[in-house]
This record gives structure tokens, sequence and C-alpha cells, in this order.
């Protein structure tokens, strides 16, 4: 079985990395999106079993980008992908949805670590 991830950042090259990584990982099919609002149009129109959005973007930053899908009905799962510190985004994250936050880290193994979180929502 796939699991069909949309991955939203905007930063490009962090956005390919990303990409790389799980793409790396057995079973998953990525979909990487620089611009949160395509992604928020894409999420309604495509079938995604997951999202991995990044916390600091302009127009829309994650928590809003969840809000909105929450607004719209949508229960997919939805995962915050960020440097910062997660003590100073819980209770914003569970009020906007969303379902789980992942720490961004140095090295390799939080992508790893990410994935687990995508299986284990998903």
């Amino acid at each position: 079985m796939s699991i069909d991830v949309l991955l939203v950042d905007e930063d490009r090259d962090v956005l390919e990395i990303v990409e790389t990584f799980l793409g790396q990982e057995d079973g998953f099919e990525v979909t990487g999106e620089t611009d949160p609002e395509a992604a928020l149009e894409r999420i309604g129109t495509e079938g995604y079993d997951a999202v991995v959005s990044d916390y600091k973007m302009p127009k829309l930053d994650g928590l809003e980008l969840c809000s909105a899908l929450r607004d719209r009905g949508s229960d997919i799962p939805f995962l915050l992908f960020t440097a910062r510190e997660l003590e100073d985004l819980e209770g914003e994250a569970a009020e906007a949805g969303v379902t789980n936050v992942v720490q961004k880290g140095t090295g390799t193994e939080q992508y790893g670590v990410l994935a687990d979180h995508i299986r284990d929502v998903v």
C-alpha cells in the first residue's frame, strides 16, 4: 500500500531535501508544493493520505493552512514539520486541528522519525 503525502514548504531547497528522503522510504509517494494556497486547492481535488507542512511560510503559515482545511471539513492527517520548539506550538497546533508536530533536526534521522509519524497517523 502506498502512502500519498503532500509536502508543503515555501523553501524549494528544503522541500526537495525532505521530498528526496521521504521518497526513499518504503511505500511513500511524495508531492511537493511551495505555495500553501495552491496546496489547499490540491488537497481538495487530489487524493492525499497526509499533509506535511512547514510552520513559517508567507501567505498562510502551517497552522492557518491546517485551520483552512478543517474549516472545509477535511480530516486528512496534518503534520507540522518545524524547527520551532514543540512546547511553543502545542496549544496552537491542537487548536488548529494539527494531528502531530514533528521537530526538524540536524542529520538525516529526522526524516525517518517524520516517516514513522506519517505511518502512525495514516
